[in-house]
């Protein structure tokens, strides 16, 4: 997006609402793709975070991904959103072909010696009839991979608070962290989608248009389920979530997930087979 339409987004905003000091606003770029000087005018024109999709410390693997930048250009991002004072986010894949236990631990001592207050690492998953779906791949099975998320949290010097992000106490996303708690939330753009709540009322609001379709009580008490066990804190057990959730199968898998404090969350060994958990969760 040129700088000057970001620009204009953002004074639009601070036009019509109250923008407190305590704002995120993040910018997500791959290495490579972004001058010192284009974040620098961004930082000026609102942005105080940056993710950046680095994915792996090793080039032969980003390029496999079809990645088109290199270690160093990460590298450099990195030191030049740190010259900013901006926070710094790092995405990561890990369970590549051949990829083994030993190679997730390496990645987190190095993402450790970068001193990242926040990462994301997600798994790779290969879907069928995609590139990667038609070659004849050497993955790691399921128990390697539920080893190597074990390895991140043994590994990683930052907490996780979500099933695939770890952050630093207070450098968690705030945006992410607002849907996940099932807050509301405006998506702007043609694909773009939010939940907005009006009058007692949840809207599913999409595209352009800014389409709005209520939703009923019991598919958004759904959607929080869905989106608050996703998280280390869990989903807070309002009525309508009550309603949705089979609390006897709950009391009765106190290894999956735990009840405590008005809240449902998953525990360790429940977020290595959330989907599975959520599916039993709900009625």
């Amino acid at each position: 997006m040129p700088i000057q339409y970001f620009d204009r987004i953002i004074k639009t905003l601070q036009q019509h609402t109250d923008l407190s000091n305590t704002y995120e606003i993040t910018l997500e770029s791959n290495p490579g793709t972004i001058t010192p000087e284009q974040l620098a005018d961004f930082m000026h024109a609102g942005v105080t975070r940056l993710s950046i999709g680095i994915q792996s410390f090793d080039d032969e693997k980003l390029k496999f991904l079809g990645r088109k930048h290199t270690i160093r250009d990460a590298c450099d991002l990195i030191a030049a959103a740190n010259k900013l004072k901006l926070r710094v986010s790092g995405d990561f894949i890990y369970g590549l072909p051949t990829e083994s236990v030993s190679d997730v631990i390496q990645t987190c001592k190095q993402i450790n010696d970068l001193g990242l207050t926040h990462c994301a690492m997600y798994e790779l998953t290969i879907e069928p009839n995609t590139p990667f779906g038609k070659m004849n791949l050497d993955m790691p099975t399921n128990e390697t991979m539920a080893q190597m998320y074990n390895a991140i949290t043994d590994y990683l010097k930052l907490p996780r608070y979500e099933v695939s992000n770890y952050a630093m106490p207070g450098a968690e996303c705030a945006h992410n962290l607002n849907i996940w708690d099932g807050q509301p939330y405006i998506g702007i753009g043609r694909g773009a989608a939010g939940r907005v709540l009006c009058n007692g009322i949840w809207y599913e609001q999409m595209g352009a248009n800014a389409q709005f379709d209520p939703i009923s009580d019991d598919m958004r008490a759904t959607e929080m389920i869905i989106t608050g066990m996703r998280t280390v804190r869990g989903c807070q057990l309002t009525e309508h979530v009550k309603n949705v959730i089979d609390m006897e199968w709950a009391s009765a898998n106190p290894d999956l997930v735990t009840v405590q404090n008005g809240r449902i969350a998953p525990t360790r060994r429940g977020m290595l087979v959330l989907d599975d958990l959520i599916v039993k969760l709900v009625k």
